[in-house]
């Protein structure tokens, strides 16, 4: 037994417990999560906690991933090979939800998943569940794993190591979080996670093995099986007659793309049908959501072959025209540029469709790169990010006119201003390299007219004025103010771009050796916004701040940010727009992790959800009177299919007795509609709006109370 594999579905109330000690090797990569991931980790598990039932023990088990292991099965010691951003950031989440709570006795309990006290009396050390590498390892104990040790690191200013900076920046983001929620969501959160939630824990005795199952676990070719097993279903459904012309066709654009491409592209494919993050695996959603695949002659002639040509041009930037070819082409290239592909699916979905009308996708294209870029300025994360383009996709789908203002292609006034703010501000200081990087390059292409091309090994930010300029330097004598310096060292007015590596001596020369030494080869630099920096003698704060409104309002003119409003503007529209829910009394009820959105409107003796809104196909809860109303209107067909497999319309308006009806029909569940409808665009529930209600005014809402 000793050189067997095992593979076992663990709760963490397991995994977290004597019978594993998990060590993070030193040839490991350091922790590496950032804040999106972190974010959507919680937004997942609070989802998921709140479609759970109220006994937790009936809830169906959330699955967190696999964790690959070198561990021997008669003792607790593993070396972790692949898992530890999972186990470090459910660590650091268990802290935070500790330094939350205020229950002792639950603060105890979490303290036991995260490290045993040694004890005085025995001689014994602490033990710990989760050890890190060994240059971070007391950090995260002092910091992390020990009682008090979050509230130490919140108050820590001093510079850190990236990933020692990158666990204070997720605790922080956790705290935040956290905060939101009562002592109650926060007990019941911290018992989902411990008993409810599970690793696939795959052990194995030597390194070579664990690293053969680390490569089969992670390799693309796990997700790409999944088309091969679509293939054979899809191609065997055929009459034997058409199944080698298929056969041809589909090798013949899995040839064309490339098997890696192939396989994104049916990820694409799923999400244009799904419209909602992925809960499952590719081959149970494709089964699950793209009708056509049921019918294999209409799948392939209808979804795979066209949708496959889109795709080459698409990622290609390829496309073919007798006018405007070369504009669209060069905003798919910008698109292809960034690092979420969240933007492909409404591309493709508009592609099929408009292909033959070069200005109606120059149109979409152009608004397409405004909306995926102001994004990425704005730090827009998966899940919002996964919602819009959704809404996106079915605006395409259903035809309708993406150029007003109210248009999901758009961006709102709030939006426009958010984004600006953001380019001028510390750039430098809020975004990752990448991002920085592509945004740059943006600005060079306008800055050149677009006449410019991209294909450096190497492209990397600096900064004009250094961070840390010598005391003596010519740079002290420009910007003599601590203040001035920090106000402008990060923003766009001192970025320049470089086609190689940084040098960490060279970005404190002097500016007229900096100039020849380090922004040139040659004397000439391949980008715009470097040949500006070279053209000054001198390098003060009235150039940064000429330069910064002059690459600023680039950037505004490009993406059309003129309407945009300040935080003062967007305050006072926010409190009109809650306002103007209140006096219509306008509601929305939102899963965005399943694209579910329903809209009503309280009317007094009924509350009314709106025809359009979606609901679930299914009764998904425990047996209620409200399940057979859910059965009753599908009957009567006010709620039918419309494209998803779960998720179906309302055909037309429908009268409620109360918001908990009509809640419990959407979600296919019992539920508690004075808490599950918010007022339109706003965070207020229906129990809170119904309370500043007139007590003699006829309300639906009662009748929950």
């Amino acid at each position: 037994m000793s050189h067997s594999l095992s593979a076992k579905e663990q709760a963490l109330s397991k995994v977290f417990s004597d019978d594993y000690a998990f060590t993070i090797p030193g040839y490991q990569r350091p922790y590496a999560w950032g804040d999106e991931q972190a974010q959507e980790l919680l937004d997942d598990l609070l989802s998921a906690l709140r479609d759970a039932p109220g006994a937790l023990s009936d809830s169906v088990p959330y699955f967190l991933g696999s964790i690959v292991l070198i561990k021997k099965e008669s003792a607790p010691d593993s070396t972790v090979v692949d898992g530890q951003q999972r186990l470090t950031t459910l660590t650091l989440l268990l802290s935070a939800i500790r330094a939350t709570v205020q229950d002792s006795g639950v603060r105890a309990g979490i303290t036991k998943r995260i490290y045993e006290m040694g004890d005085v009396v025995s001689a014994t050390d602490a033990s710990y569940r989760l050890s890190l590498r060994e240059r971070d390892r007391n950090f995260f104990r002092e910091y992390v794993q020990h009682e008090d040790g979050l509230a130490n690191l919140a108050d820590l200013k001093k510079p850190l190591p990236d990933a020692q900076s990158r666990l204070r920046t997720n605790a922080l983001l956790f705290l935040r979080e956290l905060a939101k929620l009562d002592q109650t969501e926060l007990i019941r959160l911290v018992q989902f996670v411990v008993t409810r939630c599970f690793l696939v824990v795959v052990s194995t005795p030597d390194l070579d093995s664990a690293y053969r199952i680390f490569g089969v676990l992670n390799s693309r070719g796990l997700d790409l099986s999944a088309t091969d097993i679509l293939k054979a279903e899809i191609i065997g459904a055929l009459p034997e007659k058409l199944r080698d012309e298929y056969t041809t066709r589909w090798e013949n654009q899995e040839e064309e793309l490339g098997r890696s491409r192939f396989g994104e592209l049916f990820s694409h494919v799923r999400m244009i049908y799904r419209k909602a993050k992925p809960q499952g695996t590719l081959l149970k959603e494709f089964r699950a959501h793209v009708t056509e695949a049921s019918q294999p002659q209409a799948f392939m002639d209808k979804v795979l072959v066209p949708m496959a040509q889109a795709y080459a041009v698409i990622c290609d930037a390829d496309y073919a025209s007798y006018e405007l070819a070369e504009t669209i082409n060069g905003h798919l290239r910008w698109l292809n540029r960034l690092e979420f592909k969240d933007w492909v699916p409404p591309a493709l979905a508009f592609y099929i469709r408009h292909h033959d009308d070069p200005k109606a996708l120059l149109a979409f294209f152009n608004d397409l790169e405004r909306l995926a870029y102001s994004m990425l300025v704005r730090k827009i994360g998966v899940n919002e990010r996964i919602e819009r383009f959704s809404k996106l996709t079915e605006a395409v789908e259903k035809g309708d006119d993406l150029s007003p203002d109210s248009s999901s292609l758009q961006l709102s006034p709030l939006e426009q201003g958010d984004a600006y703010a953001a380019l001028n501000g510390s750039l430098y200081e809020t975004h990752s390299s990448k991002a920085l990087a592509v945004l740059l390059l943006r600005l060079d292409a306008l800055l050149s007219d677009g006449s410019a091309s991209y294909q450096h090994d190497v492209v990397s930010v600096e900064h004009v004025m250094p961070q840390q300029p010598a005391t003596a330097s010519q740079w002290r004598e420009w910007v003599k103010e601590p203040e001035k310096h920090q106000h402008w060292v990060h923003r766009l007015g001192n970025l320049a771009l470089l086609s190689r590596r940084k040098n960490s001596a060279a970005r404190n020369y002097e500016f007229s050796k900096k100039k020849t030494a380090y922004f040139t080869k040659g004397g000439v630099s391949s980008f715009a916004l470097t040949t500006q920096v070279l053209q000054h003698d001198a390098w003060t704060v009235a150039v940064m701040e000429k330069r910064q409104t002059n690459l600023l309002g680039l950037l505004e003119q490009h993406w059309r940010l003129e309407d945009r409003l300040n935080k003062a503007e967007q305050a006072a529209q926010l409190l009109a727009a809650q306002a103007q829910a209140e006096a219509n009394a306008a509601f929305e009820l939102k899963q965005s992790k399943y694209g579910l959105m329903a809209s009503a409107y309280e009317m007094g003796e009924a509350f009314v959800v709106l025809a359009g809104s979606k609901a679930r196909s299914e009764w998904i809860g425990v047996s209620h009177n409200y399940a057979e109303l859910h059965a009753q209107l599908i009957a009567e067909c006010a709620i039918q299919p419309n494209g998803n497999h779960e998720l179906w319309a309302f055909t037309r308006d429908v009268a409620f007795k109360s918001p908990s009806a009509a809640a419990a029909v959407v979600l296919g569940r019992a539920d508690n509609g004075r808490t599950s409808w918010l007022l339109q665009g706003t965070t207020v529930d229906y129990g809170t709006w119904l309370e500043g209600q007139s007590g003699n005014k006829p309300i639906s809402g009662r009748f929950d109370q």
